[in-house]
């Protein structure tokens, strides 16, 4: 059998720097914000490990996909986290950039670190 190696990545990058797991644990409000941010929801996120359990402190993300409160996400730091505002160069190191259908199909990537691909030559 051999392991796809999209699925190797994936489980590569739950911890690493450049794609995070993480919780949605509340809503920011902000009267005064930079202009490229207006319209931008700002989400505070609770860092999670493998296990889905919480690490560190939370943070404040700006939000690109749509998520809401005690949604799992992944999310990027650094100069990546304003990639995914529409090419805009936002004032952002944090950025939540997808949401997570499945915990459980997290869980077995984050154990395993793969899971079953196809057989090729079949």
């Amino acid at each position: 059998m051999t392991i796809h190696s999209s699925r190797r990545r994936f489980a590569a990058r739950l911890n690493s720097d450049v794609m995070q797991l993480a919780r949605v644990i509340g809503n920011v409000v902000s009267t005064v914000k930079n202009a490229t941010l207006e319209g931008r929801k700002l989400l505070v996120i609770q860092i999670l490990d493998g296990d889905l359990r919480p690490v560190g402190k939370p943070l404040v993300a700006v939000d690109s996909v749509g998520a809401g409160p005690g949604e799992l996400v992944f999310w990027c730091r650094g100069k990546e986290a304003s990639f995914a505002l529409d090419g805009v160069e936002a004032p952002t190191d944090c950025t939540i950039v997808g949401i997570v259908d499945s915990e459980s199909h997290v869980k077995s990537i984050a154990a395993t670190g793969s899971t079953t691909g196809s057989k090729k030559g079949d």
